[in-house]
């Protein structure tokens, strides 16, 4: 602001028209802590599928879920404050509130249906613990492959450390069992379904 208001002043000083400055609140990350941020991974994209968008607003904390609202979305200022008098009277549920933010976000980039469908999707997934309807297919050659190439070859982590460190934390399933030892050499099956997190799942596909 300081910087913004000697500008200002500089150009009053110099003869200039001065500008016009307008600062607006830092939009926290996914993290809670820090402002979002692609380089922090703590962001939502606006041109990511519309259920990724939803599924990565549902991850938001929900102190955050009013200044959201007011950054993000479309909604009216009267509407927000209803929404928020409701979560301090526990008129509304938290969850309830965050499904709606997360609709609102993937319809203002997708529409109306598309987010919908990324709800449904989300309901499927993590409230009925289905599989996704879809998922990306890796190519497997053989029935036995490491596990660390098995999720880097799938695409589902970027570098060998991120999968060591998510074997680690347990962040890792084949089949819905969790592996933890990242030196494990895995029997695979044609169908057989990996996945790392919550949101992320991929197809084997066996090859000769």
């Amino acid at each position: 602001k300081f910087n913004l208001l000697m500008g200002r002043h500089l150009q009053k000083e110099y003869g200039q028209e001065r500008q016009i400055a307008i600062t607006m609140p830092i939009l926290i990350g996914l993290d809670g802590v820090q402002k979002m941020s692609k380089s922090l991974g703590n962001y939502i994209g606006i041109s990511e599928p519309p259920g990724e968008i939803y599924g990565k607003a549902m991850s938001l904390a929900d102190e955050l879920m009013i200044d959201y609202f007011k950054l993000t979305t479309g909604l009216d200022l009267e509407e927000i404050n209803n929404i928020e008098e409701g979560l301090n009277n526990g008129e509304l549920h938290p969850r309830d509130v965050k499904m709606k933010l997360a609709r609102e976000l993937a319809a203002m980039y997708h529409g109306e249906e598309a987010a919908l469908e990324a709800e449904k999707e989300f309901q499927k997934v993590f409230q009925q613990k289905e599989l996704p309807s879809e998922m990306p297919v890796v190519e497997v050659r053989g029935n036995n492959i490491w596990i660390v190439k098995l999720l880097t070859e799938s695409g589902l982590v970027s570098t060998n450390s991120e999968a060591r460190r998510l074997l680690k934390q347990g962040a890792v399933k084949v089949n819905g069992n969790k592996i933890n030892n990242a030196d494990d050499e895995i029997s695979v099956e044609e169908g057989n379904v990996i996945q790392v997190g919550r949101r992320k799942f991929a197809r084997i596909k066996l090859i000769n």
